[in-house]
């Protein structure tokens, strides 16, 4: 057994040393083992250190789980809140209607090609064949800039292809059968977002090559220079003179171009913020052509991942006619919900997931079932604990989010209390989402790119009839509650399929373990619901509609959270010791000043 990390502080960081791997660690089950992986690696909530990490280091120079999640989850969390920001603007200048859905839809465009021609491959595959090609006589530089090559390529031409068929997705993405869509405006926003998809991919590709050499930060920062930008473009849109047309739609319009081009400026500064840090370590592009027969491996990995793409995809088409097909504000509502729902996804979940990429990698390179073992196990028990009482407390609250924050400017009572349903029906789905996405992960980190894919296909499989039940059972005001209960349907029947097909590959998952800590995380949410409920009741109706919802947010919010966090920290559930430390640390650093 390996010695104990030495001792520390409780503001300081309780990490795995780099080099414990493989061997060192104990072949009995370490759930009952007497010091166990998960005593060493439960200790990864901590505070972000007070320097970065230096460009360049390797996994083996000091760069810890612990700080690179912690780093990124203040980044997440400025970057989804300045998103979320921008939202909320974009709802208070053009209000929730057919304008909000054309644009959504059309801003979706751009993610949607790039995920088909290599956003998937980026996101999932890349980082651990990086990872893989440093072991080359020169550290993997050969094999970088081939990757960028190729990537950059393919990008062009995809990009300039998808402009000239813009008309064409909106064909396919639009039900014009509707009299509440656009396709008109949609279209034209279309022309002007879709070559966002070149800097997408340039900002997903640097993003994986400064990942993959543990230099989380700047990729993590990256996307609040776009919120900025984008919030002051709405800004710009709301003082330009006039009103964007509608019939007919005119490209010349000034309130159009504005919200496009400033939109689509948005992400092409988001991409090139990230070209001094790659600078900084030393690595320096040129275009590279010729044949690695690594590419080959690459290109199998890249096959099923378009497949899993386009099978994701088929099952978006129909979500979103469906959408479109309902009552206007339809896409909004569940865009927004969506977006609000992934919050805390965003904030803690992406941070774990991102850090946990090159060491799953590493552990599978290695053949160490046990670290990666560990690593999953950690993670779903820990998404558990966090996610579990969020998705309790979201159920109740969902509709004074609504209303609170969506009745500014141009957002009406109706349009937020349909938002807020939304998001109160999402909840479900909030833990099977985050375990997917961690599932996921494990395979692509074993360099598994088909069971992902065949795990998506039984997921859209099982969401497209529900999808086509809802336009046909529900009216065009309910049609997006039902949308988002089948999302959340469908999240599960991935997460239950996702762990069955680990453990045929892996072994033993520690599920009883994972089963026990839901169980009372479950239980303890439960009792936050009643809490919240109740507290919710005793707000007197005679405040009105929307000052209520800002008295019931914040009084359902917290209690509903304080009761099962709380309870947790009585219980003194190793997955939550982490969070109380941290609170403990900053309570004492608090009272020191």
């Amino acid at each position: 057994m390996a010695e104990h990390p030495p001792p520390v502080d409780d503001e300081a960081t309780v990490f795995l040393p780099s080099g414990l791997r493989g061997p060192h660690w104990p072949t009995r089950d370490p759930d009952v083992s007497r010091r166990a992986y998960d005593e060493f690696a439960g200790q990864i909530v901590a505070r972000p250190p007070a320097s970065p990490v230096s460009a360049g280091r390797g996994a083996g120079a000091g760069s810890s789980l612990a700080r690179s999640s912690g780093r990124m989850a203040v980044a997440s969390a400025v970057s989804r809140v300045t998103g979320f920001v921008a939202k909320l603007l974009l709802a208070a200048v053009v209000g929730a209607g057919v304008v909000n859905d054309s644009f959504t839809v059309a801003n979706t465009l751009p993610n949607i090609v790039f995920e088909l021609l290599f956003g998937g491959v980026l996101a999932s595959v890349v980082v651990p064949l990086l990872v893989r090609s440093h072991d080359d006589p020169d550290g993997g530089r050969a094999y970088t800039q081939r990757l960028i090559t190729m990537a950059l390529v393919l990008l062009a031409v995809g990009t300039a292809v998808a402009v000239a068929i813009a008309p064409l997705f909106t064909a396919l993405y639009v039900d014009k059968s509707s009299a509440t869509a656009n396709p008109g405006l949609t279209t034209a926003l279309a022309y002007l977002l879709l070559p966002q998809i070149l800097f997408y991919g340039l900002f997903a590709l640097l993003s994986a090559i400064l990942n993959a050499q543990n230099v989380f930060g700047p990729p993590a920062w990256a996307p609040v220079l776009n919120n900025v930008v984008v919030t002051g473009t709405l800004v710009v849109f709301a003082v330009v003179p006039g009103e964007l047309t509608l019939d007919p739609v005119h490209m010349s319009d000034p309130k159009l171009l504005v919200l496009g081009l400033g939109t689509t400026l948005g992400i092409v500064a988001q991409a090139v913020v990230l070209i001094p840090a790659l600078l900084r370590t030393g690595f320096r592009f040129r275009w590279r052509w010729g044949f690695d027969p690594r590419i080959k491996e690459f290109g199998g990995l890249a096959a099923w991942i378009l497949g899993y793409v386009v099978v994701s995809h088929v099952g978006f088409v129909i979500t979103t006619r469906v959408l479109t097909g309902g009552n206007s504000g339809g896409v909004t509502a569940y865009s927004y919900a969506s977006l609000l729902f992934q919050l805390p996804y965003g904030i803690l979940g992406v941070s774990l997931l991102t850090a946990l990429m090159p060491r799953m990698s590493r552990a599978a390179a290695d053949g160490d079932t046990v670290s990666l073992v560990g690593d999953l196990s950690l993670a779903s028990r820990m998404s558990t604990v966090l996610f579990v009482p969020i998705s309790a407390v979201l159920a109740v609250v969902g509709t004074p989010i609504g209303i609170a924050i969506f009745t500014w400017g141009r957002g009406s009572l109706d349009d937020a209390e349909r938002l807020g349903q939304t998001l109160a029906v999402s909840a479900v789905g909030l833990l099977p989402f985050a375990l997917v996405m961690l599932q996921l992960r494990v395979f692509y980190a074993m360099k598994d790119a088909r069971t992902p894919t065949l795990i998506m296909l039984v997921m859209t499989a099982v969401k497209i009839p529900l999808l086509l039940l809802c336009r046909g059972l529900l009216d065009g005001e309910h049609v997006v509650y039902g949308v988002m209960l089948v999302n959340g349907a469908g999240f599960v029947v991935g997460a239950v399929l996702g762990q069955v097909w680990l453990w045929v590959r892996l072994g033993h998952l520690r599920s009883k373990r994972s089963l026990r800590v839901g169980l009372i995380t479950l239980s303890v949410s439960g009792l936050g619901v009643v809490a919240a409920v109740l507290a919710g009741r005793a707000v007197p109706a005679s405040l009105g509609v929307i000052p209520g919802a800002w008295v019931k947010l914040p009084v359902q919010g917290l209690l509903g959270m304080a009761v099962p966090f709380g309870l947790l920290a009585l219980l003194k559930l190793p997955e939550f010791t982490p969070v109380t430390r941290r609170v403990a640390g900053l309570r004492r650093r608090f009272a020191a000043r």
